[in-house]
């Protein structure tokens, strides 16, 4: 067959030769996990169909782009903001570029996003995943076709990948321990989803807390809370509404709900920190500027960002996979005004935990 095949694929390629996108993939980057047969059947079959597998010209010599898609739920947090800081600090020095991709929280635009990577376009993938949830075959698909995929932040557990995070955990059994330390009697904690890993972790660690202090069925203290603009703001007025069921502290689990609840009692007349203490996971860079200043859970994001873009800088270079390597960066605990600290200038000075 010597005629132009500009539509051949690596599926179509696969399908041809009877073998799995993998092997197909493997095989054209010379893994020495396929056989020499195989191999050879392979390239003659790519040669002949004219099947290019990557789509810049300049990198097909090396078999590499020298590129790096980062995948992240949004940029408005600064989180991802200050990791992706730290992802491109690192691939710069190495010579890789990053590509952002954004998958605005929408499982659907992730699958979308993955499956034009999977033809082989970049050397690799960073990723925190959606809210949303869904199966990960998606995932398995890219990995399946020897793309180098490290998640950082949000993970999917049941994948066997390179993770960076935080032990979210521990994170949210301190948090809810700090405001019991200060007094609270009523803590509850407030998260955007049910289905995410890191929020059920911190929601266990923080009812791991509750527990200790012998709160009956800790578990009704946990609400949902809209990401909606409009529909947040009024399910947390509506929250602090009752004076007699109001908590007295807070565990605000995503940064995005921060401004929310600072509206919500202004609005309402509820002093913070007198009536109700707030510490939140966020790494608000004006959380110390707000009135009062927030008390928060500070991830090392611009540390996840250089470990994770490391890691897979790594397993890029060698030609290695990443057998389920895991990474645990701490988090800090930062105490200020909100959750009934001292001046955050005070504890700067003294020195903050970290755990």
């Amino acid at each position: 067959m010597n005629s132009l095949q500009n539509n051949t694929t690596m599926q179509s390629l696969a399908e041809r030769l009877g073998l799995s996108k993998g092997t197909i993939s493997k095989a054209l980057n010379d893994s020495h996990e396929i056989s020499i047969a195989t191999k050879t059947k392979v390239v003659e079959a790519a040669r002949e169909l004219r099947y290019m597998p990557n789509h810049f010209a300049s990198g097909l010599k090396s078999r590499k782009s020298k590129t790096i898609a980062v995948i992240v739920p949004e940029i408005v947090d600064s989180f991802f903001s200050l990791a992706i800081n730290g992802i491109e600090t690192f691939t710069q020095k190495e010579g890789y570029h990053i590509n952002i991709y954004i998958s605005h929280d929408l499982i659907s635009k992730e699958k979308e996003i993955i499956r034009t990577l999977c033809d082989g376009r970049v050397d690799g993938v960073l990723i925190s995943v959606c809210r949303e949830a869904g199966d990960n075959a998606h995932l398995k698909e890219l990995m399946d076709c020897g793309i180098p995929l490290v998640f950082f932040d949000r993970v999917a557990d049941e994948l066997k990948a390179g993770k960076v995070m935080t032990d979210d955990f521990e994170a949210g059994y301190v948090a809810a321990r700090h405001l019991i330390e200060q007094g609270c009697k009523k803590v509850c904690f407030l998260s955007s989803s049910l289905c995410l890993s890191i929020l059920k972790k911190r929601m266990e660690g923080f009812i791991k807390a509750l527990n200790e202090k012998n709160v009956i069925d800790p578990q009704k203290n946990v609400h949902q809370i809209p990401l909606d603009d409009i529909e947040n703001l009024e399910t947390i007025k509506l929250l602090l509404s009752n004076a007699d069921e109001r908590p007295d502290g807070i565990v605000i689990s995503v940064e995005l709900l921060t401004i929310p609840i600072y509206l919500a009692c202004k609005e309402l007349n509820i002093n913070i920190p007198d009536e109700v203490k707030i510490i939140c996971f966020s790494n608000l860079l004006y959380a110390s500027v707000l009135s009062p200043p927030l008390s928060t859970i500070t991830q090392p994001a611009f540390e996840i960002g250089q470990s994770a873009a490391r890691l897979i800088c790594n397993s890029i270079d060698r030609f290695t996979e990443i057998d389920d390597e895991k990474i645990i960066c701490p988090s800090r605990l930062d105490i200020r005004k909100s959750s009934g600290g001292n001046d955050v200038h005070l504890l700067k000075e003294e020195g903050l935990s970290v755990f």
